[in-house]
């Protein structure tokens, strides 16, 4: 049984990126103009930043976008949207089975629909008044975590709900959420492979200065990872690091036998290196014949999981000459992943999150 520490009423929100509602050109238009003009995801000046979505990317970006989203769809629409509903579900079963109160859980999207908005009434609409957020992203990131939550602040205040706001901070290296992974890839990784490549999603390095609070520390030496530092509590590169390293450790992964590398990247501007594309090309002649694929960063399976890693990867490596291409899937509705959910939430519940609520800088431009 849980124990109710707060009087007031409680719920869940879940917030995960979102996708456009079809796979139809206006539809995914949209959706990438609501996210690309986001200024934690462009940081550009809004008047440069506009210039190029509105000028250099929307008038060729969503029919390709629209191309690709028809790949993965499904009858029941958006694999990612589909699959956090699910999750919702199932951790409505566990918090109805297990704790002692009716929490009520939400899922809100950050771009598109379901809205953030829409969510955040519905909870108002029962009644709670103590919200807990999960963001669904174990790494912070200004384009990601970061914007999340900021969003949940903004729409919270402009609908003027009275409501207390509880954000579960990144999980990067929560022993249940790698033990989760490592459960979902046990299969991948039992069969002979030469690689494991563990492709994060990628962000500009500019991203990383910005969100050093110190001003001195992400990006100013090779192993500025490996060394200790206040920054590391918002850098993005050194969480995706300890994850990878928290993972290999528990599934025993020899250090010859594992890579790191950052996918999706747009623009010219330096990204995280080294680049997925460009490894899961060069593997085959390296010696890499057989090659698994985790993508820890999305807890969710998504168009670039499904499509970017699964499809478009898994062709490019065959045609270099690779012979064994196995994608490892996102943790999805993986009873584990359900049960590291129901552990955020009981912490919740029992007052635990009092000294762990993220502070989000405003929007730097």
């Amino acid at each position: 049984m849980t124990r109710n520490a707060s009087p007031r009423k409680q719920g869940v929100l879940l917030i995960n990126l979102g996708s456009p509602d079809s796979t139809d050109v206006g539809d995914v238009r949209r959706y990438l103009h609501e996210f690309l003009t986001d200024p934690r995801v462009l940081d550009n000046p809004a008047p440069i930043r506009h210039a190029v979505v509105n000028l250099a990317i929307l008038p060729t970006r969503p029919k390709e976008s629209a191309h690709a989203y028809e790949q993965i769809w499904t009858d029941e629409g958006s694999p990612l949207i589909i699959i956090t509903e699910k999750v919702a579900t199932l951790l409505r079963e566990r918090i109805g089975a297990n704790f002692d109160q009716d929490l009520p859980v939400v899922v809100g999207m950050r771009y598109q629909n379901p809205s953030t908005r829409s969510a955040l009434q519905k909870l108002a609409g029962l009644g709670v008044e103590d919200l807990f957020v999960v963001p669904l992203y174990p790494h912070y990131a200004m384009s990601s975590y970061e914007t999340a939550v900021a969003k949940v602040k903004d729409e919270a205040r402009d609908l003027g709900l009275d409501m207390s706001l509880t954000f579960q901070p990144p999980f990067f290296d929560d022993p249940d959420y790698i033990e989760a992974m490592v459960e979902v890839a046990k299969p991948y990784l039992e069969e002979d492979y030469d690689k494991i490549l563990f492709s994060y999603h990628g962000i500009p390095e500019r991203h990383l200065r910005k969100s050093d609070a110190s001003g001195c520390h992400c990006l100013q030496s090779e192993d500025c990872c490996q060394k200790a530092s206040p920054a590391h509590a918002t850098c993005y590169r050194r969480q995706v690091h300890a994850t990878t390293w928290a993972f290999t450790e528990k599934a025993g992964i020899p250090p010859e036998k594992w890579d790191l590398a950052f996918q999706s990247r747009l623009g010219r501007d330096p990204w995280l290196m080294p680049y997925t594309d460009k490894a899961i090309e060069d593997y085959p002649g390296e010696g890499v014949k057989k090659l698994v694929v985790i993508s820890p960063a999305f807890v969710s399976d998504c168009l670039e999981t499904i499509e970017e890693l699964g499809m478009r990867g898994k062709e490019d490596f065959l045609a270099a000459g690779g012979e064994d291409y196995r994608l490892v899937p996102c943790l999805n509705e993986h009873p584990r992943w359900i049960d590291t959910l129901e552990k955020f939430v009981k912490t919740f519940v029992d007052g635990g999150f009092h000294d762990a609520r993220p502070t989000v800088p405003v929007a730097r431009t």
